[in-house]
């Protein structure tokens, strides 16, 4: 038995700030601050200029992680004519979370109404690609046959908006890349096609290049933790170091390349390093999904919502081959192949 993507969808808060809006917020809310010029103040159109992201979502005040993750899950049942009964495990794979306990998934789960088996998946932005891998093995084991994988991402609650001076800005500079979103896929049991190759690999030793502090026991009640923390520049050296090779043994295994695919979905950060990695992997421009300007780093739900774009676009379809490229903080990187 198989594992197939039958139906992917991605849910979008409809407010959106541009990267402007973005620089003029760290200006005002910095102005209060003790630095030697009343606090700090971005270069004009930095934002932009690194990162290609010229609009982000940002969900309202009162919308939680489940409420994005729900509103998706809705969309993907609809489109294959189910309700949420029909669903016999429900996994919820992001790096946001409602609440630390319960598993945010009896939350999403509740709101659809679904009655299903539920647990949480979490590994920074790869957490939906690996909710397609626990997915995957459960159906091809028998366990389950139709599984509602879903994300719900809310970075914009961590994001740093007063700093002090310039080291504080670019230690806080990955928040302002995030974006609000939700996204789902159903996987069902499948006698062919589905998912046909995974692998997954991680150099742990980098973990402390990118953080979000807060929430657990090394700092469970510090209000300064609660910003996203890192290095852009050291995490990207640190994917590079850790090497191409689980994409490159990807195609050799497969006997494949990436024009052999009609989407080649990569985990998109800012534009400049996605040209990098696009060309250190030969992936042909035509085949990547660049959702990154309009819609910014949407974290784990990058990769459906790139999907989800090519599918609604027509660039892919049944019996289309599909690859997911994953990268993550700690770091992770993870690779999945698909017939639709």
């Amino acid at each position: 038995m198989r594992a197939r993507i039958t139906a992917v969808a991605a849910h979008l808060p409809e407010r959106t700030v541009t990267s402007a809006e973005v620089e003029a917020r760290v200006a005002a809310e910095s102005a209060a601050g003790d630095g030697p010029d009343g606090g700090y103040r971005p270069h004009p159109t930095i934002v932009e200029r690194m990162t290609g992201i010229r609009t982000r979502h940002v969900m309202r005040d009162d919308e939680q992680a489940s409420d994005l993750a729900a509103a998706a899950a809705r969309d993907v049942l609809a489109r294959r004519g189910l309700h949420a009964e029909s669903v016999d495990l429900l996994v919820f794979g992001s790096a946001s979370q409602d609440l630390i306990e319960p598993a945010t998934a009896h939350i999403v789960a509740d709101k659809l109404g679904a009655a299903c088996p539920v647990f949480d998946v979490k590994n920074a932005c790869n957490s939906f690609l690996n909710g397609l891998q626990v997915a995957d093995a459960l159906i091809r084991t028998g366990q389950h046959e139709r599984v509602l994988v879903c994300t719900g991402e809310t970075p914009s609650r961590a994001i740093r908006w007063k700093v002090r001076d310039r080291a504080q800005f670019v230690d806080a500079f990955a928040g302002y890349t995030l974006s609000d979103a939700g996204a789902a896929a159903l996987v069902e049991a499948a006698p062919d096609g589905g998912i046909f190759y995974r692998d997954f690999a991680a150099v742990s030793g980098a973990w402390r290049i990118g953080t979000l502090p807060a929430g657990g026991s090394m700092h469970p009640r510090d209000p300064d933790k609660t910003y996203f923390s890192g290095d852009g520049r050291r995490l990207k050296d640190a994917f590079l170091a850790g090497g191409t090779e689980i994409f490159t043994t990807a195609l050799q295994k497969t006997g494949l390349t990436w024009d052999d695919f009609a989407v080649v979905a990569v985990h998109q950060v800012t534009l400049p390093y996605l040209e990098v990695l696009r060309s250190v992997l030969g992936i042909p421009p035509g085949r990547l999904v660049v959702t990154l300007p309009e819609h910014g780093n949407v974290a784990s739900a990058s990769l459906p919502l790139q999907l989800a774009t090519a599918l609604d676009q027509g660039r892919c379809g049944p019996g289309d081959r599909v690859a997911l490229i994953g990268l993550a903080g700690g770091i992770s990187l993870g690779v999945l192949f698909a017939e639709l």
